[in-house]
């Protein structure tokens, strides 16, 4: 693996003031144009059992002079590095729609290297990698971009409104967009030895249950599906019921045997995308 080009500090960001308390470290991956803290709130629902590390991409926020990174291989390879100062702690990986993609990319490493393999992947808001849909959102116009933006509703419509915010937010989500538009699943080794957990919303344009449901090729061991009411955003509304969930698996899957399928509808209807 080459050198990472920044210190494991640049990209992993402790979300609570004493994270070696947890008993596991939750890794959490955002999502396009997302940064670390927005998992403050989940982070918060976790203590004092679990401490969550966010991962900051480059080219946003504090990282903003940095240059994106366009590429979910040269990501998952740069984070991988970063990770290994924090694996005092077992580890576990929660990402949300393209963090769900580079989640499962460095899991695939740590298999790969031969590390301790994390307790669990979460896989929220996003399609199984086996699932790819041909999409070029990254060479939208920005007033596209923009309308996509305000539709999925993870940005503040006020960001949206300001010119110059959306002249930072807007390289940010392209670069990502590219990123994970690129992406095509591997065609070896792309069955995980981790239990994996699949989120997905109702009413998820980007996600159909089928897609989501496709996580479960990927899992070697146990698999499960949880459906939450919501759109691509449903995160926000349940964050008390996914902290709920990351502890059961974390915390109880050990006892367990390979579970097959199970669906957990939290409504009685699916949109489709």
């Amino acid at each position: 693996m080459r050198a990472s080009t920044t210190s494991g500090g640049s990209w992993i960001r402790p979300l609570r003031s004493s994270p070696q308390r947890g008993q596991v470290h939750l890794v959490c991956f955002p999502f396009a144009g997302g940064s670390a803290g927005y998992f403050r709130s989940l982070a918060d629902s976790l203590e004092p059992d679990i401490s969550v590390l966010g991962v900051q991409y480059p080219g946003r926020q504090d990282r903003r002079h940095e240059p994106l990174i366009e590429d979910i291989g040269q990501l998952a390879d740069e984070i991988c590095e970063a990770l290994i100062q924090w694996e005092t702690r077992p580890l576990a990986f929660f990402g949300h729609s393209m963090g769900s993609v580079v989640a499962f990319e460095v899991a695939r490493r740590f298999q790969r290297d031969k590390r301790r393999a994390p307790l669990a992947l979460f896989a929220s808001g996003r399609r199984a990698p086996s699932c790819h849909r041909d999409e070029d959102s990254h060479a939208a116009d920005d007033d596209s971009i923009i309308a996509n933006l305000r539709s999925l509703g993870g940005t503040d419509p006020a960001l949206l409104d300001d010119d110059e915010m959306r002249r930072v937010i807007l390289p940010v989500i392209r670069g990502d967009y590219r990123a994970v538009e690129a992406y095509r699943a591997p065609t070896t080794e792309t069955m995980l030895n981790v239990p994996i957990m699949a989120i997905t919303g109702d009413r998820d344009p980007s996600v159909s249950l089928e897609e989501a449901s496709a996580w479960r090729g990927h899992a070697a061991g146990s698999f499960e599906i949880k459906v939450l009411t919501g759109g691509h955003f449903f995160i926000h509304e349940h964050v008390a019921e996914i902290a709920d969930c990351v502890r059961r698996v974390l915390f109880g899957f050990r006892s367990e045997r390979t579970r097959p399928l199970r669906v957990d509808v939290a409504s009685q209807s699916r949109g489709h995308s």
